[in-house]
């Protein structure tokens, strides 16, 4: 029997290390059709198989199931089979060719004489890796990465091919453009491949067409929903002033890891949770996420607010007809901003995002299940912009706003200031690609909390007199299932912390994942701020966070 290696990423998720990209589909499937109890996620990559949890427990029960399976069955392709119609006219063509030893026209050959299957999802969304079922070679990526590849480019790299949804930056060698839209949210599916699915790509000159698709010629870009100012507003707020980022959130959208969409939603859910419950919504309402403050609105008709995540108070001035004068808004209680009035929030002395709810939450377009905006997607409402006027639904319940001020959810912010912020780590997946002496370097020096940070990742820059970490291992690791959370160290040595709209899927090596507990707070580090990671103590060699290793049978 061949039994599976489990590396653990946290202590709700875990991967399963599987020996070819057969039986990672083959286990994919099986996952995907039976579920192992509590399974709330499953997520294939190039040699990999990650899932998810809600609870420690639920993690560890289906490790212990899992742990004894054997993976040696094959796997059954019943997916559909899709025509892409491709002009083979890439940058990286004739590069490509000299490399394998084949001319251009062999190339196109063996690249439209295969069928390509649905292997994994992930990068972006409608990003479907697609493995060839005949001769396959391995392709390295480009040296430079391009800074943008144009959108519905066709691309190899290692052993996959795929077609880019959307234009992004990425470091694939180009053979060619179709007009296939690989991502569509006005579609029942709208991934064009999905995993288990077949493709056919067809080499033609002029005329590009797809048998899924064969109608629709967008550029493939997916914008955000755009938000419209309304001329004669009823009930909502004004955007007067958005400061650096204002964002409609929500709880964000789980699921749709396999089509390449991270969960996204709010950094901080504690934060947004306190929000919504000190004004009477349920927790899933549409909240505003602000960035460093900024912010000012209007009331349009009489609202109950509330604001949590950075302590700084918030300014309240009013015209002469409205109820009440100038005064300042609390923070983490519920306050009324009558018709007309104005909120300002100022910049925060500590911590980074505040979160503004609204009595009956805000109103927004549904994507996916939710009215989140995923940065890195481009799914869901776009930033927030001057002019604008949200809507506010109507109060689902009959629940007053509790008016009474909470305790904080964080007690200490993080400051540039200030005393580190300590964040408690387990380690893994790929803590062995560091040693011991990489771990102890995690933890050994703080860290500072880089300007280039955003909702993707916290990024990371060295303290004076220290060191980067140190790979033990130099391999190229295969794309595998990222968590929010986890700690990849790209070869620079710097660790990226990876928060609520980081990739699915991943290719460097992640030294450790920071706690659940510690999320929302590592979600207020300012750019400036001094972090120091921690093993967290509660990792045992009975507990997640140790790879469970399995002899072979």
């Amino acid at each position: 029997m061949s039994a599976p290696t489990i590396r653990w990423a946290g202590r709700r998720c875990f991967l399963v290390e599987c020996a070819d990209i057969d039986q990672v589909m083959a286990l994919h499937q099986r996952l995907s059709t039976h579920p192992v109890a509590g399974q709330r996620e499953v997520l294939a990559a190039a040699r990999t198989v990650g899932l998810f949890f809600d609870t420690d427990a639920e993690a560890r029960h289906a490790a212990e199931d899992i742990s004894q399976w054997n993976l040696s069955d094959a796997a059954s392709h019943d997916g559909a089979l899709i025509t892409v119609e491709v002009v083979y006219d890439g940058a990286d063509l004739c590069e490509v060719a000299t490399q394998l030893s084949m001319s251009a026209d062999e190339l196109i050959n063996w690249h439209t004489g295969t069928t390509w299957l649905g292997a994994f999802g992930g990068f972006a969304p409608g990003f479907t890796y697609l493995v060839s079922t005949g001769d396959s070679y391995s392709i390295p990526r480009r040296r430079t990465p391009r800074t943008r590849v144009p959108a519905q480019s066709v691309a190899v790299a290692g052993e996959f091919s795929a077609v880019y949804p959307q234009a992004s930056p990425g470091g694939w060698q180009l053979l060619g453009h179709t007009n296939a839209v690989m991502w569509d949210l006005d579609r029942s599916s709208p991934a064009l491949v999905a995993p288990g699915d077949r493709v056919q790509y067809q080499a033609v000159r002029e005329r590009l067409t797809t048998t899924q698709n064969s109608t629709d010629h967008r550029s493939g870009e997916q914008p955000h929903e755009k938000l419209s100012a309304t001329a004669t507003p009823q009930h909502g707020l004004e955007i007067i002033t958005t400061g650096l980022q204002t964002l409609v959130q929500d709880l964000g959208r789980p699921g749709y890891a396999d089509l390449g969409v991270s969960h996204s939603g709010v950094a901080d859910r504690a934060a947004a949770r306190q929000a919504n419950r000190l004004v009477g919504n349920d927790s899933e309402a549409a909240v505003l996420e602000v960035l460093m403050g900024g912010l000012t609105i209007q009331a349009h008709g009489h609202h109950v607010l509330a604001l949590t995540g950075t302590d700084t108070p918030a300014q309240i001035w009013a015209p002469e007809t409205a109820p009440t004068g100038s005064r300042q808004a609390p923070v983490n209680a519920a306050f009324a901003l009558f018709d007309g009035e104005h909120l300002h929030l100022p910049t925060p002395e500590a911590g980074l995002r505040t979160y503004l709810a609204v009595r009956g939450g805000l109103e927004a377009t549904d994507q996916l299940g939710s009215r989140a905006t995923d940065t890195l997607s481009g799914i869901g409402p776009e930033s927030v912009r001057e002019g604008a006027v949200l809507p506010v639904n109507k109060p689902q319940h009959p629940l007053a706003a509790t008016g009474t001020a909470e305790p904080a959810v964080h007690p200490t912010l993080p400051r540039v200031d200030g005393p580190a912020t300590v964040l408690r780590v387990l380690p893994g997946p790929r803590d062995d690609w560091f040693g011991p002496a990489g771990l102890e370097q995690l933890t050994g020096q703080p860290w500072r909390v880089s300007d280039d940070s955003n909702r993707i990742g916290v990024r990371f820059e060295l303290p004076e007199d220290g060191a980067a970490l140190q790979r033990v291992q130099d391999a190229e690791l295969p794309s595998e299932p990222a968590v929010t959370g986890a700690l990849q160290v790209p070869p620079s040595g710097l660790p990226v912390l990876f928060l609520a709209d980081h990739p699915v899927t991943g290719g460097y090596p992640v030294i450790g994942v920071v706690a659940e507990d510690d999320l929302d707070l590592a979600a207020q580090l300012p750019p400036g701020a001094t972090v120091r990671f921690q093993i967290d103590d509660e990792t045992t060699d009975d507990n997640p966070g140790k790879d469970t290793h399995h002899d072979q049978h």
